[in-house]
């Protein structure tokens, strides 16, 4: 039995319930995915500050995780927050949401677009993009202006995001679209069959990414950057 946990880097359950949903509806035979929310950190990631704080409990969850041996990690935040440092502490695989997509899109098509929630959280994106080096895939960067818990509660939220994926591929010429929210994962199909191109949700590409990355038998290379780091005691001050 593989073993893959899916990390909610925020404190929103609910979120954590559809993501998990989505990703074991891909998962294969002999594969168990369990959907875990962070135990310390905001509700929602919305800007530089969010994703900030989100690490220490994502960190936390992956020490737990490699204390059960947990086969590998999905870290399920278009921002791909703490990755590095999730990979220093886990002998699996760890991918980032934001990293699946965009490799996963670049098959498809020529380009693709990035649809997000708020257009503050472009500049994460873009960053993501050249360091993934995908920017010469990504023909542009989309925001529909929807809160991230909003995504759940607000019953316009599917068609206006299904609005803003079809305006980014005829502005942008794309081939395909990457939804740039977690939240966004189980509007994938709805969105697909609507705007007639290939849509791509980070939380099922990377739950497969890792599948196929324990099936292949590859774990985190611990020879450089990567290494379990340094033991130190960190000092909490009154």
């Amino acid at each position: 039995m593989t073993r893959i946990w899916l990390i909610n880097p925020n404190t929103t359950r609910a979120m954590t319930s559809t993501i998990e949903a989505c990703a074991r509806a891909v998962a294969g035979a002999g594969v168990q995915v369990v959907g875990v929310t962070s135990d310390f950190g905001p509700p929602s990631i919305e800007s530089h500050y969010d994703e900030a704080m989100s690490v220490p409990g994502l960190l936390a969850a992956i020490r737990r995780g490699e204390d059960a041996g947990v086969d590998g990690y999905v870290i399920a935040c278009f921002g791909d927050p703490g990755l590095d440092a999730a990979r220093e502490l886990a002998a699996g695989p760890v991918i980032g949401i934001a990293e699946a997509a965009m490799h996963t899109a670049s098959h498809l098509g020529r380009g693709f677009s990035v649809v997000t929630t708020l257009g503050r959280t472009i500049g994460r994106a873009e960053e993501l993009a050249e360091r993934y080096g995908m920017s010469r895939f990504c023909r542009g960067f989309h925001a529909c202006e929807i809160p991230v818990l909003d995504l759940e509660t607000d019953p316009t939220a599917l068609k206006l995001v299904t609005e803003a994926c079809r305006e980014a591929i005829e502005q942008d010429g794309s081939d395909a679209v990457v939804l740039g929210c977690a939240g966004m994962a189980d509007m994938c199909a709805h969105i697909t069959e609507e705007i007639g191109v290939p849509v791509v949700d980070g939380v099922t590409a990377a739950t497969l990414t890792v599948q196929s990355l324990v099936t292949m038998g590859l774990r985190t290379s611990k020879r450089g950057e990567y290494a379990a780091p340094p033991a130190k005691v960190y000092v909490e001050k009154a």
